[in-house]
């Protein structure tokens, strides 16, 4: 698949305050901006036109757009955030969106999604439930892709806080995964690049265009995709991963 545009929002100050379960501190918000603005470069860099929304106080998490939204070749889906807080989200990209799409289809409640539970393969999407993806919320995914003639796989998560803290797809029928992922049935036709837990965090990369991008300090990591053929770029992730985000988390990539 080849990309050409992204989305992302500047995190607003209220971000230090935003949802985690991890146990690694408060962000420092300075930092955070500079990561924010380092991971723009590189969406840059990997031949991206990225459009830069404002920061909303109004939601500490807002920064992590990707689970507002799935944008597909012939379609964008708004979602339905599992999280109270999050709901709100979407409202702003019911303004963004109809720019670069005529075809939006949505989530409706009791349905929830987020957009971290959704992987894209080619034309195949696998959709993980959650504590923020629900069975009705994936189920009206499917029915929704189905229409325009893609293929869903719903999975049942038993570790991760969203599929794709897990697993991502780096084209060449190549998946890295971490975890419950490495024994799994459902993924045992790709080609694996497999991620040892003690660096699962990097599981979260994103590969667009002729580049992955990876959370910096992950050494083995870097070497297998390197290994693998692809010329990787690394950023420094720290003030995010402190609120359970990773790079995939931080745009809308079409």
């Amino acid at each position: 698949m080849k990309f050409s545009r992204a989305i992302v929002k500047k995190p607003a100050a209220s971000y230090v305050n935003g949802l985690t379960t991890s146990d690694l501190g408060k962000p420092d918000f300075a930092l955070a901006l500079e990561q924010h603005a380092a991971y723009v470069e590189a969406l840059k860099q990997t031949g991206l036109e990225v459009t830069v929304l404002e920061a909303d106080e109004r939601f500490p998490d807002s920064t992590f757009v990707e689970d507002t939204a799935v944008l597909t070749e012939k379609c964008a889906v708004i979602t339905n955030p599992g999280a109270d807080s999050r709901n709100g989200e979407i409202e702003d990209m019911k303004t963004i969106i109809p720019r670069f799409y005529d075809t939006i289809e949505y989530i409706q409640a009791p349905g929830f999604l987020d957009g971290g539970d959704v992987m894209q393969v080619e034309n195949h999407f696998y959709v993980g439930l959650s504590t923020r993806t629900n069975e009705a919320g994936a189920i009206q995914f499917r029915e929704i892709l189905a229409k325009y003639g893609y293929e869903v796989t719903i999975v049942q998560l038993e570790e991760f806080f969203h599929l794709k803290t897990g697993i991502a797809y780096l084209g060449n029928n190549t998946v890295v995964l971490a975890g419950e992922f490495i024994e799994s049935d459902t993924f045992k036709d790709y080609k694996h690049i497999i991620i040892e837990k003690e660096v699962e965090y990097s599981a979260n990369c994103i590969h667009i265009n002729d580049y992955v991008i990876i959370p910096k300090g992950f050494e083995s990591t870097k070497k297998q995709i390197t290994d693998a053929g692809y010329n990787v770029i690394e950023l420094d992730m720290s003030e995010f991963r402190k609120q359970d985000g990773g790079l995939s988390c931080l745009s809308l990539r079409f």
